[in-house]
């Protein structure tokens, strides 16, 4: 059967724009590119832990069975919901598949019509998604700019309205004004709601996330996490109210209707939190990893390039899909593996390299991915 033709230029477009996206092979080159942020997906000590809470309670299931509502919500779910609502000090916690799942769930569900969403202009495509199956009305405000995002408040009274940001930007890596945008909020009496997908295991104490670590929790009207980057394995929860689990689980396309997560999946988020509770060296690595990076990118002139950034993701501007994945290879062939961001998936011209840190990446590593960086630049 041939392929559609009007699907085939699209294809075509992107290869000419040199955005053709194909999936990589695996690696061992050092890693600059994942999410895993404090190792935790190669932890053996979780997936030893793992194992042995299966021995223990002789559990031998592989899958859900069906979705949670119906025979899926297996006893492991509410232990982990119940863990989860402690470490992160809210009311409830709601596991859904994925950060995808979550993200399209709440922004598809929550907000009615009449209401309105003010969201950040960087925010990621999974929360845009969702924003697209609401009935809500939606606009988006310039990046972390809240004159910009209060002149819309204004411009729509008597209006329900949810913020909506992210504490870590994922192409980025900056953080928002937590508190300024809180005090927004309360002003005009907004619902904020706050992405915190690449701030587990980076901030707080414990790796408890930005809003927590800077004990602004009871401020928020929603927060989400996902595991599949600083935890180490795969899921997401939304952090609130009884009244909006409650909710979100009468009404969440994305949960109602998709098979539940298999014990051993929701097992592993068990124990990742476990994890994070007892041991604080992974964490503090990666803290340390975060400053000497920043050091060194001073040191050898690279700091005007990179976006201001304190989180684990650290990226330089280099303008061109071409050149881009040219320098991106070249850092490749030396052992590296920092990856290309191309436009479209970033405006063009704000094409970059996205660095993202690690707890086990080491200061000789850093440095010398650095230099290399820098011959190529100047």
């Amino acid at each position: 059967m041939n392929f559609p033709k009007n699907l085939a230029v699209k294809l075509e477009i992107r290869k000419q724009n040199k955005s053709l996206r194909i999936l990589p092979q695996p690696n061992d080159l050092i890693d600059f590119a994942s999410n895993d942020y404090i190792g935790l997906s190669k932890s053996e000590v979780i997936f030893n832990e793992t194992h042995q809470l299966f021995l223990d309670r002789n559990i031998k299931s592989n899958g859900a069975t069906g979705s949670r509502l119906l025979s899926g919500n297996h006893s492991l779910y509410t232990e982990t919901e119940h863990k989860i609502a402690q470490f992160h000090q809210s009311e409830t916690a709601l596991l859904f598949n994925s950060g995808y799942d979550a993200n399209v769930g709440f922004f598809g569900t929550v907000p009615q019509k009449g209401d309105l969403i003010l969201y950040d202009e960087l925010c990621h495509a999974s929360i845009r998604d969702g924003i697209q199956l609401s009935i809500a009305k939606a606009y988006k405000f310039k990046h972390n700019d809240f004159e910009d995002l209060e002149l819309l408040i204004q411009r729509n009274p008597n209006t329900l309205i949810y913020i909506v940001t992210e504490s870590v930007f994922s192409m980025d890596g900056d953080c928002p004004n937590m508190e300024e945008l809180i005090a927004v909020s309360e002003k005009y009496n907004c619902y904020l709601v706050v992405d915190e997908a690449h701030a587990l295991g980076v901030f707080g104490e414990k790796g408890e996330g930005l809003i927590q670590s800077l004990k602004l929790q009871d401020k928020v009207f929603a927060r989400i996490m996902t595991f599949g980057k600083g935890l180490g394995c795969h899921g997401a929860v939304v952090l609130g109210s009884n009244e909006l689990q409650s909710y979100l689980v009468n009404f969440a396309r994305s949960f109602i209707y998709t098979t539940g997560l298999s014990p051993h999946s929701v097992a592993t988020i068990l124990m990742g939190y476990h994890h994070l509770e007892t041991d604080k060296n992974a964490i503090e690595s990666l803290r340390e990893n975060i400053v000497f990076f920043n050091q060194v990118k001073i040191m050898l002139y690279l700091n005007p390039l990179f976006v201001r950034s304190k989180s684990a993701i650290q990226s330089v501007i280099i303008p061109g899909n071409e050149k881009v994945k040219s320098i991106a290879s070249l850092l490749q062939q030396n052992g590296f593996d920092v990856k290309a961001i191309l436009s479209p998936t970033v405006p063009e011209g704000q094409e970059r390299l996205r660095f993202c840190l690690h707890s086990f990446n080491s200061k000789e590593e850093i440095t010398k991915v650095l230099t290399l960086l820098s011959s190529f630049v100047f």
